[in-house]
């Protein structure tokens, strides 16, 4: 099912701002959505906000593995504005996308001229520029030395990881400047993805990645939320 990043937010504004929590939260209430959304994958997505933080690395891939045919596809989980302003605020040559999908963004990067690796636990399987290269790689360790990249860009993808901090500290350690965009999703136990980690508030991502106001730049944008913050 192709479901656009921005249709998709509107969705999720209605689900999660308009129905009563009681209901919102109820797994009788959600079965019959979720059911049409991923038909016999639908207990994956039931079972798993309970049961990720016990699941070692190998059964977390699996889940996504399993639910890799009945999930919602699309070429990118950015939205318009989020891509914008990621285009805005990318800084120097060297480019790293941590979790970069079917390599959308990094495509629209190396068409600008940047030098940009993607890496990804699945990656294409080749890239379409000479200034592009993509590596499989997990965004909790990755195979790069200190300041290696002038940008990394991480979107929509530290709300899916186990150890958000181990992610976080790998993306500062390799780049000047890191840019990260999440949903601005509040964390319900039954919703139509595999996210363990939830941002309703702009001031819970500058929580979590323990920053200030004054220090980052952290705006709403259109349903998600762009973060930018440079090493000093």
């Amino acid at each position: 099912m192709k479901l656009p990043r921005d249709l998709a937010l509107k969705i999720n504004w209605v689900l999660d701002q308009l129905i009563p929590p009681i209901l919102r939260d109820s797994k009788w209430f959600m079965y019959l959505p979720l059911k049409m959304a991923f038909k016999h994958r639908v207990n994956v997505y039931l079972t798993f906000k309970e049961r990720a933080s016990n699941m070692g690395l190998e059964e977390y891939l699996q889940c996504y593995r399993e639910t890799a045919e009945v999930a919602f596809e699309r070429e990118t989980d950015l939205n318009k504005k989020s891509i914008e302003l990621i285009i805005q605020h990318v800084k120097g040559k060297k480019i790293l996308e941590v979790g970069c999908g079917k390599g959308l963004l990094s495509e629209m990067l190396a068409v600008k001229s940047y030098d940009v690796t993607g890496v990804d636990i699945i990656v294409p399987e080749r890239a379409k520029y000479p200034n592009l290269k993509f590596q499989v790689a997990n965004a909790e360790q990755l195979p790069f030395a200190d300041d290696s990249f002038d940008t990394v860009i991480c979107t929509h993808t530290l709300e899916h990881i186990l150890n958000f901090q181990k992610a976080v500290s790998e993306l500062r350690r390799m780049a000047k400047r890191v840019i990260i965009v999440v949903p601005k999703q509040r964390a319900y136990k039954y919703s139509f993805d595999l996210h363990v980690n939830f941002f309703p508030y702009r001031f819970m991502l500058l929580y979590a990645m323990g920053k200030k106001d004054e220090e980052v730049i952290c705006i709403n944008a259109k349903g998600d939320l762009f973060y930018v913050e440079d090493k000093k």
